[in-house]
C-alpha cells in the first residue's frame, strides 16, 4: 500500500454521502447517517502524546535510535528468528515499555465515546499497549492485530506463563522460560513479532470494514501489511477519514475521504467540537487519567518532542547494556538474519494478494524516494487537494503500532470475544513474513 499522491482529488469533485468534504460534514453525517456504526483504525501515532515513541519517524523514531547498536538490524529487536537466538535485548527495551508505564490520550478516550454513543462497531489497532482498554472500549470491540503484553507463552510448546510470574521476569529483567523443566523454552508475549502469524480475531473480522458507515484511520502509517489493507476494504461510495501526519494509502481519493493532517489529539478536538462533544470529551479524559497527566499530554510540541528524544536515547542506550548480557549469537548468525531479511523485502502493493494471516511490509515514502523523485508530497488539509510540499514524519507504530507492527504499550487482561488471544499459526506461512522490515 503505501502512499499514493496520483489520484488525489482536487476541491470540484463532488461528494457522494457527505455535505462537504470536511469535518464538519463528517459530523453532520455522523449524527445522521451512521447507523451501521463506525470502523476505527489505529496505529501509533494515537498514543505518541501518552509518551510512547513511534517506530519509524526519521531521527526520533524507535529505530532510528535503535540503528547505532549492535542489533544485525534495528528491527531484529522484534523479529522471531532473532528472538530465538538472543531475547535479552528484546526484554531490556519490554522493562521500559511493560503495560502500566502510560495513559490514554484523548485520541483514545475518544473512541470509548464512540462505543458508549453505540457508534463503533470494531477497533483494529496495530499498538499493543492496551491504552484502548484503559480508557474504556470494551474488549470485544477490540481486534489487536499485532497481539499485545496481556497474555504470554512458551515459544517452543506453546504453554501459557503465569501474568505474575511475567511480570516480576521482566520488571527485573530476567528473561522467563518455560515452567516446564523438561522444555526450558523462552517465553515471549503474545506480540507478533515479524515471521508470526496474526491472530485468527484479525482474520475472522477483517471484512467489517465493507459494512461499516464510515471509516476512520488515525495515526498509522499503513506500511505493515495485511492491516494496510483494511481501509480499502470499505465499502466505495461510505467515506473514510485519516487524521495522520502525512497522507497515507489511497486515502484522499475517493470522493467522501476527507484529510486532516497533523497530530491525531489536536484533529480528534476538533471533530469532537464539531459533535457538539467537546466538553463531554475533555471531562471524560481528565477522569481516566488524572490532571497531572492531562497537563503533561498539554504540554507544546516542541516541549513534548525534545522529552520523547531523551527518552528513546535512554531506551537504546539501555537496550545496548542489555546486547551486552549474552554475546554467545555470533556474527555468523547476525549476517544469516540480515541477508534472510533483505531477500524477502515485500514489493509496494495495493493489498495483500493471499489471506494475509502473517506479518508484512511495504516500502515507505523515504524507501521509495531513493528510487523514484516523481511523487509531490502534499500539504497540510482536511480535503485532499494537491499542493507540494515537504513530507510529513509519519505517525507510525508505538508500542503503540508498536512494532510487529510496531506494538504500543500499555496493558490489561484479556476482555471479550474478539481480546488478544494466542497467536494461531496459518497454514499458508510464507517465508516473505519473516521480513526484517516489516514494522
Amino acid at each position: 500500500m503505501g502512499q499514493d499522491h496520483s489520484n488525489q482529488l482536487d476541491n470540484d469533485t463532488p461528494t457522494i454521502k457527505l455535505a462537504e468534504r470536511s469535518l464538519s460534514g463528517v459530523a453532520k453525517y455522523i449524527q445522521s447517517e451512521c447507523k451501521s456504526g463506525i470502523v476505527v483504525m489505529t496505529g501509533a501515532g494515537l498514543s505518541t502524546a501518552a509518551g510512547i515513541p513511534d517506530f519509524r519517524s526519521p531521527n526520533t523514531g524507535l529505530y532510528a535510535n535503535l540503528a547505532r547498536l549492535k542489533l544485525p538490524y534495528a528491527e531484529a529487536v522484534f523479529d522471531i528468528s532473532y528472538f530465538e537466538k538472543n531475547p535479552d535485548p528484546f526484554y531490556v527495551l519490554a522493562k521500559e515499555l511493560y503495560p502500566g508505564n502510560y495513559s490514554p490520550t484523548v485520541s483514545h478516550v475518544f473512541i470509548s465515546l464512540l462505543a458508549k454513543k453505540n457508534l463503533l462497531k470494531m477497533l483494529f489497532t496495530q499498538n499493543i499497549d492496551c491504552l484502548e482498554r484503559q480508557a474504556g472500549v470494551p474488549g470485544d470491540l477490540i481486534i489487536e492485530a499485532h497481539g499485545s503484553f496481556a497474555t504470554q507463552r512458551c515459544i517452543d510448546c506453546s504453554k501459557e506463563f503465569p501474568d505474575d510470574h511475567m511480570k516480576e521476569h521482566v520488571l527485573q529483567g530476567i528473561v522467563p522460560r518455560c515452567k516446564d523443566k523438561k522444555c526450558n523454552g523462552y517465553v515471549k508475549p503474545d506480540i507478533v513479532f515479524f515471521g508470526e502469524s496474526l491472530p485468527k480475531a484479525f482474520n475472522d473480522n477483517r471484512h467489517l470494514p465493507a459494512k461499516a458507515d464510515l471509516v476512520l484511520v488515525m495515526g498509522t502509517s499503513l506500511t505493515v501489511h495485511p492491516f494496510a489493507g483494511l481501509p480499502e476494504v470499505a465499502h466505495r461510495e461510505k467515506p473514510r477519514v485519516l487524521f495522520n501526519m502525512e497522507r497515507v494509502g489511497t486515502l484522499g481519493t475517493r470522493p467522501d475521504d476527507v484529510v486532516v493532517l497533523g497530530d491525531c489529539d489536536s484533529s480528534v478536538r476538533k471533530l469532537a467540537s464539531e459533535l457538539g462533544w467537546r466538553d463531554e470529551l475533555e471531562t471524560e479524559w481528565r477522569r481516566v487519567v488524572g490532571h497531572k497527566e492531562a497537563e503533561r499530554q498539554l504540554r507544546s510540541v516542541a516541549e513534548r518532542e525534545s522529552e520523547l528524544q531523551d527518552e528513546l536515547e535512554g531506551l537504546a542506550d539501555k537496550v545496548a547494556e542489555g546486547l551486552h548480557i549474552d554475546d554467545n549469537h555470533s556474527s555468523d548468525d547476525d549476517g544469516e538474519l540480515q541477508s534472510s531479511g533483505e531477500a524477502n523485502d515485500v514489493p509496494d502493493a495495493g493489498g495483500p494478494e493471499t489471506s494475509g494471516e502473517t506479518l508484512e511490509k511495504v516500502s515507505t515514502p523515504s524507501e521509495r524516494e531513493a528510487t523514484s523523485k516523481s511523487s509531490p508530497s502534499m500539504t497540510e488539509s482536511e480535503t485532499g487537494t494537491d499542493a507540494e510540499a515537504e513530507p510529513k514524519n509519519e505517525a507510525s507504530a508505538t508500542l503503540g503500532e508498536a512494532t510487529t507492527p510496531k506494538p504500543t504499550v500499555a496493558g490489561n487482561t484479556e476482555q471479550g470475544a474478539t481480546a488478544n488471544k494466542p497467536t494461531e499459526k496459518s497454514e499458508t506461512n510464507s517465508p516473505a513474513a519473516s521480513n526484517k522490515s516489516a514494522l
